[in-house]
């Protein structure tokens, strides 16, 4: 039997989740990665009751988290079955639908179709009946927001989902999402872009995605802060044998030009000088700026995860930091996700 840790809410601080009364840990964890077949149960369950004890009440999933995909909502139900048994309504806990789940012109995009049978599925893997927050993975060029978020508004209506939210979508596409929100009647809960010092894309632009949704009084939940972990100390004496780069994917060795390393490299350099590993200072920097309500991360092992909570102990950043880190928080060409999701 799993007793959680009984000061863990006074260990973690939270953050109201936009104009909402929803409150969220200043960091969550996501399943993204660690959580498919081949990672061993014993570790996965290990993570997430760590986390828990940390007073991490949000954790966060898609549909396509795997491998393979399913894998990840599926690890999270056992758990909710045995371990995490009665503390149901003391978590939040999120999917999405949008990329790639099943073949055929019905498993993915934003349709009303592949969005509600989507969740549907999740809910199965899950063993739950409601997920807390349900988003649109990606905005599909293809399908009117109409629709899609009509698919987001049913699902809150039936009660299969708590809130709604956004993931990937550009600023543009963010403010015609919130037009046709407040059309339909639906409130849109958190905006879930990708955000680090080296992929700043939520910044840029008049108005930028940051001003868009602190204007309109979304959350916003940020992922892959440490840039999938090419803003910690994992590359910079070059590429280890068991990283994500070497392995391939996503993240390739095409990101680590020598160009970047560099800013990399002085990044930790000023990071060592504040007294935080590299990893600290890149989540810290993103919870900076009051608009972000959560940084996101991902964990091998419950020590790493508690090294990344460790970044809330910092100190604040001063002006003069700020101004360092800006000279070498460039961007790396890492966002991945762009020229699917949204039109950058």
């Amino acid at each position: 039997m799993f007793t959680p840790a009984p000061g863990r809410y006074e260990a973690m601080p939270y953050r109201r989740c936009g104009r909402s009364g929803l409150d969220l840990p200043a960091i969550a964890l996501g399943l993204w990665q660690n959580f498919g077949e081949g990672t061993p149960e014993a570790g996965q369950r290990e993570i997430v009751r760590r986390a828990v004890d940390l007073g991490i009440t949000h954790l966060d999933l898609a549909n396509n988290y795997g491998p393979p995909p399913g894998a990840a909502e599926a690890a999270l139900g056992r758990l909710l079955a045995t371990d995490l048994a009665g503390l149901r309504d003391e978590l939040v806990i999120s999917t999405k639908a949008g990329y790639t789940q099943w073949p055929g012109p019905y498993g993915e995009g934003g349709s009303r179709k592949y969005l509600l049978a989507s969740l549907d599925q999740s809910l199965g893997r899950l063993g739950l009946d409601h997920v807390d927050i349900f988003y649109s993975h990606r905005f599909d060029p293809t399908t009117p927001l109409h629709e899609t978020l009509g698919a987001l508004l049913t699902a809150v209506r039936s009660g299969r989902a708590r809130y709604a939210g956004i993931s990937s979508y550009s600023a543009e596409r963010t403010v015609q999402a919130l037009a046709v929100a407040a059309e339909i009647g639906l409130d849109l809960l958190v905006h879930q872009p990708s955000y680090s010092m080296v992929n700043r894309w939520v910044e840029d632009g008049d108005p930028s995605l940051l001003d868009v949704v602190g204007e309109a009084g979304l959350g916003t939940v940020v992922f892959s802060p440490l840039a999938q972990g090419l803003l910690t100390d994992k590359y910079l004496d070059g590429v280890p044998g068991d990283s994500r780069a070497a392995r391939g994917g996503p993240f390739r060795r095409e990101f680590l030009t020598e160009e970047t390393l560099g800013h990399v490299r002085a990044l930790n350099e000023i990071a060592a000088a504040r007294g935080q590993t590299l990893a600290q200072m890149a989540i810290a920097w993103v919870l900076r700026d009051p608009r972000v309500t959560t940084a996101l991360v991902g964990a091998s092992s419950p020590a790493q995860l508690e090294s990344s909570v460790a970044a809330l102990d910092g100190p604040a950043f001063s002006p003069d930091e700020l101004t360092a880190i800006d000279g070498h928080a460039v961007d790396a060409g890492v966002n991945i996700w762009g020229p699917r999701s949204s039109d950058l």
